[in-house]
């Protein structure tokens, strides 16, 4: 039986949990998750995980930070004055703002803490820091 080999484009279905048996992710009750085998399309864990998995053939794998949204970074911690937020965002923790960077792309960042003067963003990934959880099944490499 054929195995998932790097530059194989394979479909998957998935469920993501953390160490506490929160999901966090499944593409149950929509189409299986494609991408290419090793291309860097999804954290390494999980690339390493589906590789040499034949089709019907599913895992559970328990992937540390570093192999996942790595470590949280202190640097991507941002303290800026309240007065700064435009004036039709709600200054509430959890809320999450979008930011143009200089390479293009748009950094997503979560409002985590809000003084009366001040309010801390956090440019980490929601999921770095964190050890997760996943059950693969190779439904198809197509």
């Amino acid at each position: 039986m054929q195995k998932a080999i790097k530059g194989d484009k394979v479909r998957v279905h998935y469920t993501g949990t953390l160490d506490d048996g929160t999901v966090f992710d499944s593409s149950k009750n929509r189409e299986p998750l494609e991408f290419t085998v090793g291309a860097g399309m999804v954290i390494p864990g999980f690339d390493n995980a589906v590789l040499e998995l034949s089709v019907g053939e599913s895992t559970k794998v328990h992937i540390e930070p570093k192999d996942a949204y790595g470590e949280k970074r202190e640097d991507m911690i941002i303290h800026v004055p309240k007065t700064d937020l435009p004036p039709h965002i709600q200054a509430e923790v959890g809320v999450k703002l979008q930011a143009p960077m200089e390479n293009g792309q748009v950094a997503v960042l979560t409002i985590t803490e809000v003084t009366d003067t001040d309010i801390t963003l956090d440019a980490n990934h929601e999921l770095a820091g964190k050890a997760l959880n996943f059950e693969i099944e190779l439904v198809e490499i197509v």
